[in-house]
């Protein structure tokens, strides 16, 4: 039996990291993106191995955020081979009814390194800093 795989343009991969962050942004099901055995970062979480402990870790990060919006019409691509690097700004609100916005609060950049290929999503590291409502500022003397 030979492992079948689908050649795909870089559109199609930019296609598909856009569609997540759409996704993610209505409320939709995002983990059908995901490839089975996919693996995802995400900063103070760790490194999640599969489409389970994926789950658990957007269920995770869901207990802070309840709203997210990204910014699509200023992201910054980057694409080789297999590799989607996407940077960009968000805004919205925490679980708590804090908000965040990129520019105007320490939350809201972040930059996302995706590998797609099968039109699905093998690996997404997420790296932003977590701390969407700024309740974490005092531990920094650079932030006054």
């Amino acid at each position: 039996m030979s492992v079948v795989t689908q050649t795909m343009t870089d559109e199609q991969r930019k296609s598909v990291a856009l569609d997540y962050l759409k996704r993610l942004d209505r409320g939709d099901d995002i983990f059908a993106l995901f490839a089975p055995d996919a693996q995802a970062y995400f900063p103070k979480f760790g490194i999640a191995n599969g489409i389970d402990q994926i789950r658990r870790l957007f269920a995770s990060t869901g207990k802070i955020i309840a709203s997210i919006s990204h910014d699509y019409a200023y992201f910054n691509y980057v694409i080789q081979g297999d590799m989607v690097v996407v940077e960009g700004t968000s805004s919205g609100s925490t679980t708590s009814g804090r908000t965040w916005q990129a520019g105007v609060t320490h939350a809201g950049r972040w930059c996302d390194v995706f590998e797609i290929s099968d039109f699905k999503i093998q690996r997404l590291f997420i790296y932003l800093d977590p701390d969407y409502g700024d309740e974490d500022l005092a531990r920094y003397p650079w932030i006054e």
